[in-house]
């Protein structure tokens, strides 16, 4: 797969910026792809997201997070992800933190649909190779 900066119809986006994170994630979703989505997370990566149910927080890590997102993308018919505004955004060279809104669609079955909104608290660094990688992703949504 030629993942050139340099090739107009290449579909996915040059890593080396915070924007083609964003872009490559909406990507992998949208094509239910995990060495996509695999590609954007980083060896730390933490997840974290509030159960409301038992009223405390849970926390994993880059291979559950794998497994989750394998499943997502194995057990739904369509996953449709728009990026909403960026509430907050700080970077320097090396480090980045964005929260942004986002908007999921999840087609289970034609009669299973799920549309969940929220926002994503993410904390991304640059690796040794220049790709910007997720390394924590806080859920700040209220499911």
């Amino acid at each position: 797969m030629d993942e050139s900066s340099n090739n107009p119809s290449s579909t996915l986006s040059d890593q080396s910026t915070v924007d083609g994170v964003f872009q490559n994630f909406q990507y992998a979703y949208t094509f239910r792809d995990t060495s996509i989505y695999g590609d954007l997370i980083s060896p730390d990566f933490v997840f974290t997201y509030h159960d409301y149910d038992n009223g405390y927080d849970v926390s994993w890590g880059r291979d559950e997070e794998m497994k989750t997102t394998y499943g997502l993308f194995q057990n739904s018919q369509n996953l449709n992800l728009i990026w909403n505004n960026i509430v907050l955004s700080t970077q320097d060279s090396t480090s980045a933190n964005i929260i942004r809104g986002f908007n999921l669609t999840i087609t289970f079955s034609p009669t299973d649909v799920v549309t969940l909104n929220g926002r994503v608290n993410m904390s991304l660094k640059k690796n040794s190779s220049n790709k910007w990688l997720i390394t924590n992703w806080v859920d700040e949504s209220n499911f």
